[in-house]
């Protein structure tokens, strides 16, 4: 072997060496997971009075299917149909499937490019055109040889030609792990869609079923009234009461029954809200969620304590949360994509096939042609264009990592807010129930010392005022008690887990 040939394979073996370790380096910092601001436990980050900060077991978990507490099938049915059909979550999986086509995009830039080509064309060379000017400055016989060369041909061509860029500085494997980031991203807030949709349909539900429960209330307070209406109109033909206990009761039946109006107006528009939810016309879900009595004092009295047990670390795995810790990987990612665009590129290409003009001759090994060689992009000079696009990054990376911490920060601002007014909502249940007992028996000895005639009707219509408002201030608290049950299991974002697979 000649001392040249070496000295070519060893140049070559070098410059293959130098690829392959070029192509180790990527640019760019690495993302580290950041360590988000957490307490020891539930008790170090409340804001609210000390009567307020229930303890919490902290060992115990929250069922992924919360809203099953509530034991009400209708609810659970709901929430069946929603996960199906909601064009919320419809829409949060859409954009999840993009993403991860996306990526499959961006992977596909790690392998070479291979196509295949071939054409037909009829052809004809201007008589002066380039092509015949060097007839004009040889001389000779020009018009012989410009009739050969502008005589039309067909021009036969097929091959074959393959590219690839070397990831020398890591621009693809960064654009591949902002990509991997932008997936993890879309699957959080998959996750968000979700848990909001399944907080949505159980809020409303409940407000509905609040409603509902405060309409048979005020029904059966209407009936009781004009009840007493008919026995005071008896009283006042047999001269036993006076005219004016007469009026007043009607005067309190009209003023009841003007209530109901607005009250069926809200069950009409509630129905609605859920149908919406669950991607149906208004009207749809009419047949089911008539009204049932019985099922708002029910779900109230099922819904359990919270000693059941919110770990801490519950509010860190929050979908909202982990959405912007994808963020900031994303555009840590991106850095590196903006940095490698800094640095030179190389293109190895080739290409092979066959060229001829005449048919017979174009499988010809002499009708071959072929080409194979790398190509250089280097940065110059385009005014600070590329520096500017890196720095960009940098500040959109700052931007990520501040609202993360935000998002933090906030998750718990809500676990408290949340923890809080469940637990004040129960005092105030309590003290609701507590009432109602005791305005139901005042009421009944009003009655009792009216028809003994030792107190006058005025008596009567304050206690039955105070009963019944009693009655509906306590299904109203027994309502948003089931709400912020809710509003808990949102804030520590316990997502239902997924039933089916994403598109």
């Amino acid at each position: 072997m000649s001392d040249l040939h070496f000295r070519r394979r060893a140049s070559s073996y070098a410059g293959l060496a130098l690829v392959l370790v070029l192509a180790g380096c990527t640019a760019g910092p690495d993302f580290a997971r950041p360590a988000p601001q957490a307490p020891d436990d539930w008790t170090s980050w409340r804001s609210a009075d000390e009567s307020l900060r229930t303890p919490v077991d902290t060992e115990g978990t929250l069922p992924a299917e919360w809203w099953r507490a509530f034991g009400d099938p209708v609810l659970d049915t709901l929430q069946e149909r929603a996960f199906r059909a909601g064009p919320d979550l419809q829409t949060a999986a859409l954009h999840f499937a993009q993403a991860r086509v996306q990526r499959s995009t961006v992977a596909a830039q790690r392998g070479p490019d291979i196509g295949a080509s071939g054409s037909v064309t009829r052809q004809r060379q201007s008589e002066y055109g380039a092509g015949v000017r060097m007839i004009d400055a040889i001389g000779g016989d020009r018009s012989a040889l410009v009739d050969v060369l502008s005589e039309p041909f067909t021009l036969y061509q097929a091959g074959f030609d393959a590219s690839w860029e070397p990831d020398l500085w890591g621009r693809v494997r960064r654009s591949v792990e902002a990509a991997d980031a932008d997936v993890a991203q879309q699957a959080a807030l998959y996750d968000l869609a979700r848990l909001s949709l399944a907080s949505e349909v159980a809020r409303n539900y409940i407000e509905l079923r609040t409603t509902q429960r405060q309409i048979r209330l005020l029904r059966e307070d209407v009936s009781a009234l004009e009840g007493r209406l008919r026995i005071l109109e008896a009283w006042v033909r047999g001269g036993v009461a006076d005219h004016l206990d007469l009026e007043r009761q009607r005067t309190e039946v009209a003023a009841n029954k003007a209530q109901l109006p607005d009250l069926l107006a809200r069950e009409g528009a509630g129905i609605n809200q859920i149908a919406l939810l669950l991607g149906e016309p208004p009207g749809a879900l009419r047949d089911l969620l008539v009204p049932q009595p019985e099922r708002g004092q029910a779900a109230a009295s099922a819904l359990p304590d919270l000693s059941l047990g919110l770990p801490s670390e519950i509010a860190l795995r929050r979908p909202d949360i982990r959405a912007a810790e994808a963020r900031l990987h994303r555009a840590t990612a991106s850095i590196g994509v903006a940095q490698a665009e800094l640095y030179p590129s190389i293109r190895l290409g080739a290409r092979f096939g066959y060229e001829s003009y005449l048919s017979g001759e174009f499988a010809d090994w002499g009708s071959r042609s072929w080409s194979v060689g790398p190509s250089l992009n280097l940065p110059l000079f385009d005014r600070g264009r590329r520096r500017s696009v890196v720095r960009l990054r940098e500040l959109e990376q700052q931007e990520a990592a501040v609202n993360y911490q935000r998002t933090v920060l906030g998750a718990w601002q809500e676990i408290d807010d949340a923890l809080s007014a469940y637990t004040a909502e129960q005092q105030r249940a309590r003290q609701l129930a507590s009432r109602e007992r005791s305005a139901r028996e005042a009421y009944e000895l009003a009655q009792a010392r009216y028809e003994g005639g030792m107190v006058d009707f005025m008596a009567v219509l304050d206690s039955q005022r105070g009963y019944l408002q009693a009655r509906r201030d306590l299904a109203v608290s027994e309502g948003r008690l089931a709400t912020r049950y809710v509003m808990i299991n949102k804030a520590v974002g316990n997502a239902p887990a997924v039933q089916s697979s994403l598109p």
